[in-house]
C-alpha cells in the first residue's frame, strides 16, 4: 500500500525518506480535497487515499489536525474536511484597535485588503491572534467585514500592565493599548503585588465571547513612576529579549577578550592606515571606520567594518540569540544590544589604538562620485582616533583652529573624506535620491533618571559624510554577492501606493504643489518636491507628510530596489554589531572570499524569506518600543506643566481634532475638536484641515497656534491641549530656517 501511495503522491519520495511508515503528504491531501465536489468525511478521505490500516488512519488524523492548526484545511460542523481557500475562509492575523474593534490582515497581504472585525467578534480575540475567518459583508466601496470561524494560534500569552483591586476583584489593565481586555487575577495569583503596581502576567485562560482572559502574576516590576520603569514595560510589552541564556555566557568565556593571533597573521594588514571612527558623542559600540586618499582620477575610500562574523558563527547560542533579537534597541541612556556587551562594546567594537578584526571594502571613486570598482578583504586594523560628528564638523565646516590643531595629522585625511562626500553627494543628487528633513527628539535624563530636557537632534555634514560612505559600501556589498550568485537579504524600499500618492497630491494642492500626474512618481520627483517644501515654514512637519506617503523599507531576498535612495542594488553591510542582516552579508562575503559558493553556504535554520520577515519585524518592534518609551518620558516631562501656555505648530489633523507641536519642548499633544467652541468642524482629508461650518475658521498643518496644557495621562501616553489663540488658518508661508533630520539612530536606510 505504501509503495502504491509513493508513486501517486507528488511528495511521496520525501515522505518515504522522513518516515519509516509514510502516509500521504500535505500536498497530496490538498490535491485530493481540491478534486472533490465538496468537503469529505474522514472515512471518505481515507478510502480515497488508500488508507486502511488503523495505524495509518491514526497518523492521518494527526496530520489533518496539524493542517487544521496551520489553516490549510477546515473541518466543518458536520465533521467533513475541505480546503480552507475553497471554503472561502481567510487566514490572517488580528490587528486590534484601542477602541475595541479590529482588522484581519490576511497572509501574503500588503495591508490594502484588511477586513473589519466588529467589537463583538473581538470579544474572544486578542491582538496578534491568528484566525480563520469567513467574509460576511462587503459595502459599496469594497470594504469587507469578516466573522471568526476558528482561532488557530494564540499569540498573546503574557502581558504587562497595572494591577487594580476594586470591590475585592483583582484585574490587570495591559499597558499595550491594543490589548483591550482586562485580565482577571485570582486572589491566590497576585504574587504579593499591590494595587497600582506594574506586573507581568501569564495568561492561563484566553478570552471567550462571554468571559475575560484570566492570568496569574509572575513578576512584580514595581511602582508606576519608578525611574527606568518605562523601559522595563516596553521590553515586556513588545517581547524584546533582555537576558542572556547561560549557553551564551559559556561561549563568551571561550571566545575571550583578545584578537586571535592566527587570524591576524592571515589577513590584510591595515594597522598603519589612519582609519578613524566617527559617531555620536554617546555611542559605545563602534562598528565602522573610514579613511580616504586622493588618486589620479578621484579617490580611494576605505570602509572598514567590525568583523562580528569571525566570532559569532552559525549554530552557536550567540547566533541564535542575535537572530532572535534581530537588532539592538536604543533607549535614552540604555541599550538592549543584539550582541552581549563583551562583543558589542568590547572585542568587536572598533576602539582607538586597539587591534580589531574587520571586513574592509575598498572603493575607487571618480571625481563625479561614481564607484568605478571595489574590493572586499578580511583585514586587521587599528583605529587612529575616536571622533564625534561635532569634532568633524568643527574641523571641516566651522574650521575651528583649536580643534584642527588637536587632530593635527588627521586633518588632511578628514578633508579628503569631505571631498569624496561632496563627489558622492553629486552622484546622489543626479540620480534623484530622496532627502527628507524632519525632527528627532533627544531625551536628556538627569542623575535620578528623570527627564531634564528634550532637544531637537539635528544633522550636519559630518553625519551626511558617514552616511554616504556607508551607502556606497552597502551598494558594493549587494553587487558583490549578486555577482557571485550568493543568497542575501536586500534592503528594499518599494514604490509608494497609488492611493497614497493621490492623497498626498490632495494635500499638496493647498500649497500650490503636486507630484507629476498620470504616472508613478520617480524618486527625483519626490526630491524636487522636498526641495520646494524645505523653503516653507515648518519644513520638517511638511516633509513628514511626504514621508508618510512612502512605503516602509524592509528586508527581502527579492530585490525590488530601494526607491528612496534611487538604487537598484542595496543591502546592509555596515552595522553587524547591531543588525542581524548585516552579519549574514558578512558571512556570505567571507564565504566567497574563501572560495565557497551558494551550494555550500550555511544560511542557518530559516529560509531567506522567513529571515527577511523576521528581521523586518524585529526592526518594527524596536521602533515601536522606542516610541513607547519616548512617549512615556514626554508625558512625564509635561506633568508639572499643566496649565502652562506655549506657542506651537499644527503637526497633524484628524476628524477628532488636531495635534500641535511645541517646538521649544519637542513635545506634541492633541487639541480635541470638542474644545474648539460652539461650531461644527468638518475634516477635509484632501487638505489635512479641520474647518468650522459657521465661523469658517480652519486649522491645517503648519498653522501657528497658542495652546495651554490641559491634561497629561501617563497611563494613556496622552497630552491634551486647549486652544488659547490661533492665526485662524493663516499658514505663514514665508521663508524660515529649516530644522534637523529625522533619522534612525545611526547610518543606513
Amino acid at each position: 500500500m505504501a509503495k502504491r501511495r509513493s508513486k501517486r503522491d507528488p511528495k511521496g519520495h520525501r515522505e518515504a525518506q522522513n518516515y519509516a511508515r509514510p502516509i500521504p503528504s500535505r500536498e497530496w491531501i490538498l490535491e485530493y480535497l481540491e478534486s472533490q465536489a465538496g468537503p469529505v468525511s474522514f472515512d471518505e478521505l481515507c478510502v480515497g487515499l488508500d488508507l486502511e490500516d488503523d495505524v495509518d488512519r491514526h497518523a492521518m488524523g494527526r496530520r489533518l489536525n496539524a493542517m487544521q492548526r496551520d489553516g490549510q484545511v477546515y473541518q466543518n460542523h458536520r465533521g467533513a474536511y475541505g480546503v480552507s481557500q475553497k471554503m472561502d475562509l481567510i487566514r490572517g492575523k488580528v490587528i486590534a484597535h484601542p477602541d475595541g474593534y479590529g482588522f484581519l490582515s490576511p497572509e501574503e497581504s500588503d495591508g490594502d485588503d484588511d477586513s473589519f472585525l466588529s467589537p463583538r467578534e473581538m470579544r474572544a480575540l486578542m491582538h496578534g491572534d491568528e484566525i480563520l475567518a469567513r467574509l460576511t459583508w462587503v459595502d459599496h466601496r469594497g470594504r469587507s467585514e469578516v466573522s471568526v470561524v476558528e482561532v488557530l494560534v494564540r499569540n498573546t500569552t503574557q502581558v504587562v500592565g497595572r494591577l487594580f483591586r476594586e470591590s475585592g476583584i483583582n484585574f490587570v489593565v495591559p499597558e499595550n493599548r491594543r490589548l483591550t481586555h482586562d485580565v482577571m487575577i485570582g486572589p491566590e495569583h497576585r504574587a504579593g503585588a499591590k494595587h497600582g503596581q506594574l506586573v507581568v502576567v501569564d495568561i492561563t485562560e484566553q478570552p471567550s465571547a462571554h468571559a475575560q482572559p484570566v492570568g496569574k502574576v509572575v513578576e512584580v516590576l514595581g511602582n508606576h513612576m519608578s525611574p527606568g520603569m518605562e523601559i522595563d514595560v516596553a521590553l515586556h510589552t513588545h517581547g524584546i529579549p533582555a537576558e542572556w541564556p547561560a549557553e551564551v555566557e559559556s561561549e563568551l568565556a571561550a571566545i575571550g577578550s583578545r584578537v586571535p593571533k592566527v587570524e591576524v597573521a592571515r589577513r590584510l594588514d591595515l594597522r598603519e592606515l589612519p582609519l578613524v571612527t566617527i559617531d555620536g558623542a554617546d555611542a559605545k559600540d563602534f562598528d565602522d571606520a573610514v579613511y580616504c586618499e586622493p588618486t589620479a582620477k578621484g579617490f580611494k575610500l576605505y570602509v572598514a567594518i567590525a568583523d562580528v562574523s569571525a566570532y559569532v558563527k552559525p549554530g552557536m547560542a550567540l547566533d541564535t540569540e542575535a537572530r532572535n533579537r534581530g537588532t539592538s534597541v536604543y533607549f535614552p541612556e540604555r541599550v538592549i544590544p543584539m550582541l552581549p556587551e563583551a562583543l558589542s562594546n568590547g572585542l568587536c567594537s572598533i576602539k582607538p589604538n586597539t587591534e580589531r578584526l574587520c571586513m574592509v571594502c575598498e572603493l575607487w571613486i571618480s571625481d563625479s562620485g561614481v564607484v568605478q570598482r571595489s574590493r572586499f578583504s578580511e583585514a586587521v586594523m587599528r583605529s587612529h582616533a575616536r571622533l564625534t560628528y561635532d569634532n568633524v564638523a568643527a574641523v571641516l565646516i566651522g574650521r575651528r583652529e583649536s580643534v584642527r590643531k588637536k587632530w593635527g595629522a588627521l586633518v588632511p585625511h578628514l578633508e579628503c573624506l569631505y571631498d569624496v562626500y561632496k563627489a558622492l553627494r553629486v552622484a546622489r543628487d543626479s540620480r534623484g535620491a530622496i532627502d527628507l528633513d524632519t525632527v528627532e527628539a533627544l531625551v536628556v535624563l538627569d542623575e535620578d533618571k528623570r527627564v531634564e530636557k528634550i532637544l531637537a537632534r539635528t544633522r550636519n555634514d559630518a553625519h551626511r559624510l558617514i552616511e554616504e560612505c556607508m551607502i556606497a559600501a552597502n551598494v558594493e556589498a549587494a553587487k558583490f554577492l549578486e555577482a557571485n550568485h550568493m543568497p542575501l537579504l536586500f534592503r528594499v524600499h518599494d514604490k509608494p501606493k497609488q492611493a497614497k500618492v493621490t492623497e498626498l497630491n490632495g494635500f499638496l494642492s493647498g500649497l500650490g504643489l503636486r507630484l507629476p500626474a498620470g504616472k508613478m512618481p520617480a524618486p527625483a520627483d519626490y526630491q524636487r518636491l522636498a526641495a520646494h517644501i524645505a523653503e516653507l515654514p515648518a519644513a520638517a512637519l511638511l516633509q513628514s507628510v511626504l514621508l508618510r506617503s512612502l512605503a516602509q523599507a524592509q528586508y527581502s531576498p527579492a530585490n525590488v530596489g530601494h526607491f528612496g535612495l534611487a538604487l537598484t542594488d542595496y543591502a546592509h553591510f555596515t552595522s553587524p554589531i547591531r543588525r542581524y542582516p548585516d552579519l549574514m552579508v558578512h558571512r556570505a562575503i567571507r564565504h566567497v572570499l574563501r572560495g565557497g559558493d551558494a551550494s555550500d553556504f550555511d544560511a542557518g535554520p530559516l529560509s531567506f524569506e522567513q529571515l527577511g520577515q523576521h528581521c523586518s519585524m524585529t526592526e518594527r518592534r524596536a521602533d515601536d518600543a522606542t516610541r513607547d518609551v519616548i512617549g512615556w518620558l514626554k508625558c512625564e516631562f509635561m506633568l508639572d506643566k499643566v496649565g502652562d501656555s506655549f506657542d506651537g505648530l499644527v503637526s497633524g489633523v484628524a476628524p477628532f481634532g488636531f495635534f500641535v507641536l511645541i517646538e521649544e519642548l519637542c513635545v506634541d499633544g492633541l487639541v480635541h475638536v470638542s474644545t474648539l467652541g460652539a461650531d461644527y468642524f468638518h475634516f477635509d482629508p484632501s487638505r489635512y484641515r479641520l474647518e468650522g461650518e459657521r465661523s469658517g475658521t480652519g486649522y491645517g498643518i503648519a498653522d501657528r497656534v497658542r495652546v495651554k496644557v490641559a491634561r497629561v495621562s501617563l497611563d494613556e501616553r496622552k497630552i491634551d491641549f486647549e486652544l488659547v489663540q490661533s492665526g485662524k488658518g493663516t499658514r505663514h508661508l514665508g521663508r524660515r530656517k529649516r530644522t534637523g533630520i529625522m533619522r534612525r539612530r545611526r547610518r543606513g536606510s
